[in-house]
């Protein structure tokens, strides 16, 4: 075990150079699905990790309810700092499970809302419209999965942008977008260094559904118009966790739009993968490796653990 069950909790750093080089130079489908993977294992690892620690830091505290054997010098051994960094990780974990609770909750009552809002509205094709003069749209998966329009977004384009801006949120519904927000938002709060692959991904997931959108219109530069005419009417920020046109999402970073609209303005992006020698390829290569040895590190760590544990307890 020993400095294994660290590993995890720095190795995220291996993937936040292929974070910006991926939503440029990859597909966005392909940068997407990356990303997401990429995001969520090592989450899932550094978590993984901290409970650990938790484990082992916990049995080091005077009156706790574990076994006495976990306490043993030989546990101890096993963990350099232990007192230290079991402290840490105590609340460090505690941080972690109440800001996926904060993202989880937060989710559920923007999609409540969201539900309210909408209540009663016809149903036209999976469309509603919602007579509200401040321009927005936005995906809303469920049972039954609906774009949501204002009157104000639909005033602001002509009819063609309209068929681009419906064809991008019901990309958003096939793709189930809002899935993949939600992981990343919940990685990104598990592990703070992963907030630089939210913000790509939140950038790459409006890229997979323009590309998609462009397809279903039969022309790039209209969706790119769409794109950038609704981001000058809109003022208000997306809802988390719901996928919007062109509204800044949580997470992303101002100048998005316009490199949205850049990309819509240039030929369809490539679906090949970059050479292994070239920049993205190479980061792509180092946050696959940074991936594996956190899960095998996590893996080890525990099953080390776990052996350590059971000697230790009298059975």
């Amino acid at each position: 075990m020993r400095l294994a069950v660290y590993l995890p909790l720095i190795l995220p750093l291996t993937a936040l150079p292929v974070a910006r080089l991926a939503s440029d130079h990859l597909h966005p489908r392909t940068a997407t699905r990356l990303l997401t993977a990429v995001a969520v294992v090592l989450a899932a690892c550094s978590t993984l990790c901290l409970a650990l620690l938790m484990v082992v830091g916990t049995a080091q505290v005077p009156g706790n309810p574990l076994p006495d054997g976990w306490a043993d010098p030989e546990v101890r051994d096993e963990v350099p700092l232990v007192r230290v960094s079991g402290s840490i990780a105590i609340a460090g974990l505690l941080v972690v499970l109440v800001a996926a609770a904060v993202v989880l909750r937060r989710a559920a009552r923007v999609r409540r809302d969201a539900l309210k809002a909408i209540d009663g509205l016809p149903d036209d094709g999976g469309v509603a419209v919602l007579p509200d003069a401040e321009p927005y749209a936005f995906a809303l998966p469920g049972r039954r999965p609906r774009v949501v329009v204002s009157t104000g977004m639909l005033a602001c384009l002509d009819a063609r942008e309209r068929r681009a801006l419906i064809a991008h949120e019901r990309a958003h519904l096939a793709r189930r977008h809002d899935r993949v927000l939600l992981l990343v938002r919940l990685a990104a709060a598990s592990q703070p260094l992963l907030r630089p692959l939210r913000t790509a991904i939140s950038y790459t997931v409006e890229r997979w559904a323009d590309e998609e959108a462009a397809e279903a219109v039969g022309d790039r530069r209209t969706t790119a118009h769409a794109v950038g005419k609704a981001a000058l009417a809109t003022r208000r920020p997306a809802r988390p966790g719901l996928p919007a046109f062109a509204a800044p999402a949580s997470g992303s970073t101002p100048g998005q739009v316009p490199r949205r609209v850049a990309a819509l303005l240039g030929p369809t992006p490539d679906t090949a993968w970059p050479a292994p020698r070239s920049r993205t390829g190479l980061a792509a290569i180092v946050a696959a490796a940074g991936t594996t040895v956190s899960v095998v590190s996590a893996l080890n760590a525990t099953v080390a653990l776990f052996v350590i544990l059971k000697a230790a307890t009298a059975l």
